[in-house]
């Protein structure tokens, strides 16, 4: 969704309330697309402060399905978005372009609320999604959900550096 902001950016001290919504289907990221599960319209509050900058300021929830990090079953996460934003109006000299290139959800006098929420998104992204506390993961030979059932897989697990000898063990038991 794009919000045409050129009556707030150019008249002085002026405030606006908007209500938004998340036009985008998923979160698309590097390390994949996640669906949404839940997304609701929510206000961003837009004020013009002394014409020097434009705050934005608003908070919603989202769901979003993300696999756990063990078993790779979906699970339903929520996460808390709050935008407190500043974006420059006029340029000063002190002004470097780095920090114009941080607000990439401006341009102009349009704010791209889906890049605005993409940006929130991702720096709320959680380090570790866990269907369950002691989730017990995939097995590592043959792929089955140990939460499910249990493999009848080998368990014993050998330790690398020894790799070499096991090895000449087997060789002597195919003679």
């Amino acid at each position: 969704m794009i919000l045409e902001l050129e009556d707030v950016c150019t008249c002085e001290n002026k405030e606006a309330i908007c209500e938004v919504t998340i036009e985008m289907p998923s979160f698309d990221s590097r390390l994949g697309s996640f669906p949404f599960i839940e997304k609701k319209p929510f206000e961003l509050h837009l004020l013009n402060e002394e014409n020097k900058r434009l705050l934005i300021q608003g908070e919603t929830d989202v769901m979003i399905a993300i696999p756990c990090d063990r078993c790779l079953e979906e699970v339903q996460t929520r996460i808390h978005l709050t935008f407190d934003k500043e974006f420059p109006l006029e340029e000063t000299e002190g002004s470097d372009e780095s920090e114009l290139e941080e607000a990439d959800y401006m341009t102009g006098f349009h704010l791209d609320v889906d890049r605005l929420v993409y940006d929130e998104i991702l720096v709320n992204w959680p380090m570790k999604v866990l269907c369950k506390e002691d989730c017990k993961g995939i097995c590592k030979k043959c792929g089955a959900n140990l939460n499910l059932h249990e493999c009848a897989c080998d368990k014993t697990e050998l330790d690398p550096r020894m790799a070499a000898i096991q090895d000449v063990f087997n060789k002597f038991k195919e003679v």
